[in-house]
C-alpha cells in the first residue's frame, strides 16, 4: 500500500514565501493542519523552521488581524 503525502503544511509556508507575509488565514490553516493530522513531518518541520527564521530576519511580515 502507498500512502500519498501531501506536505499541506509545506505549501502553506511557500505561499506565505511568495507573499513575504504570513496572514491569520495561513497561520489558521497551518493551525489546522497541525491539528487534524497529530503529527508533522521531516518536510513540513523544516518548512516551518525555514519560515520562522524568515520572520526572525524580518524578510517575512506577520500580517495582524483586522
Amino acid at each position: 500500500m502507498i500512502v500519498k503525502t501531501t506536505f499541506v503544511i509545506r505549501h502553506l509556508v511557500e505561499k506565505a514565501l511568495h507573499l513575504r507575509k504570513l496572514t491569520p488565514d495561513i497561520e489558521n490553516e497551518i493551525n489546522y493542519e497541525l491539528t487534524r493530522m497529530g503529527h508533522i513531518s521531516d518536510v513540513d518541520y523544516e518548512a516551518l523552521e525555514l519560515l520562522m527564521s524568515e520572520m526572525d530576519a524580518g524578510r517575512i511580515q506577520l500580517v495582524p488581524t483586522l
